[in-house]
């Protein structure tokens, strides 16, 4: 595969968003990575948002965007993993990645912000800080970044404290606010004091219901404490646009790691986190670091699985 070239003219990045990029969430971080790099590193970008999740659909927009030949595609999300690995081989001469991807091949590769470890932080402070004993999750679609993400808030939780009792859900629906608020709802009459939201646009439904009861809310991908620490007693950062923004800079620096996945965790700076709300008691701060610390080191190895039961979608 010719290289392409970084002096003749710029690089040319098309992205492929399977959502809105002002959803405050997964789908803005990436739009902000793929921003980002076009300013730092002079590329020329294309974009197509508001796709439905669907392969078909993927399939067609990935394909309408590596005909124009730009020098790398990028598909936001796992969500992208079948159809990415289905489209690449039909154009060799552009690179592939998906971001939170676990696709490779000739000229494909993943790049994976591994949100799970600050998932796994964010079932920590649940179980830390529930009063009920009684702690929720929510989620929508079951692509593979959300299911690790739960496996690893329950690990957390487990962690912390054995006797706490998890409430999951995927509801299908990552944007729909009246659903997230349905289901946020049935898990605080269900007992649930603390749920983590690893939501999209729809979390505002979610934000609404627990102000309505006032219970505590653990955010995802930004931090929500700034925008509401009443609300967030916590928001597990993952900056996912890394993903987009370092799979640029690999290509411009002719380092692509195509038939590889990239990694990038608690180890990199700035990568993944947990930020806290003020009245975090000092006990639980001290915790979260000493956690932080661990798994930084390898010392703890968040699992990827989770096999215990669901809460069920309210009608």
């Amino acid at each position: 595969m010719q290289e392409p070239s970084t002096t003749a003219r710029p690089l040319t990045v098309a992205a492929l968003f399977a959502g809105r990029i002002d959803d405050r969430g997964f789908m803005e971080a990436g739009w902000r990575g793929l921003d980002r790099a076009r300013v730092e590193f002079d590329v020329a970008t294309t974009h197509r948002a508001n796709i439905e999740p669907r392969k078909d659909l993927l399939v067609a927009a990935l394909h309408e965007l590596a005909a124009a030949g730009p020098d790398l595609v990028i598909a936001h999300g796992g969500q992208n993993n079948e159809a990415c690995a289905e489209v690449a081989p039909h154009h060799p001469r552009v690179r592939f990645v998906v971001t939170q991807g676990a696709v490779t091949g000739a000229n494909l590769a993943s790049y994976d912000i591994l949100q799970e470890e600050s998932a796994y932080l964010a079932g920590v402070l649940a179980a830390s800080s529930t009063r009920t004993g009684v702690i929720g999750h929510m989620s929508g679609i079951r692509v593979r970044p959300g299911l690790k993400g739960r496996a690893a808030y329950a690990a957390g939780a487990r962690a912390a404290d054995p006797a706490v009792r998890l409430l999951t859900n995927f509801s299908g629906q990552q944007d729909d606010n009246a659903l997230s608020r349905r289901v946020a709802l049935a898990q605080i009459d269900a007992g649930a004091d603390v749920i983590f939201t690893m939501l999209n646009a729809g979390r505002t439904g979610a934000i609404e219901a627990c102000r309505e009861r006032g219970v505590r809310q653990i955010g995802n991908v930004i931090d929500w404490v700034r925008t509401d620490p009443r609300i967030f007693i916590g928001s597990a950062t993952a900056d996912v646009g890394m993903g987009v923004f370092e799979a640029v800079r690999d290509l411009r620096a002719r380092t692509f790691p195509a038939g590889s996945v990239r990694r990038i965790g608690l180890s990199t700076p700035g990568a993944v986190g947990l930020t806290l709300a003020p009245d975090v008691p000092p006990g639980i701060r001290e915790r979260i670091a000493a956690t932080t610390e661990r798994i930084a080191a390898g010392g703890i190895v968040v699992p990827e699985t989770y096999d215990g039961p669901e809460f069920a979608t309210p009608a």
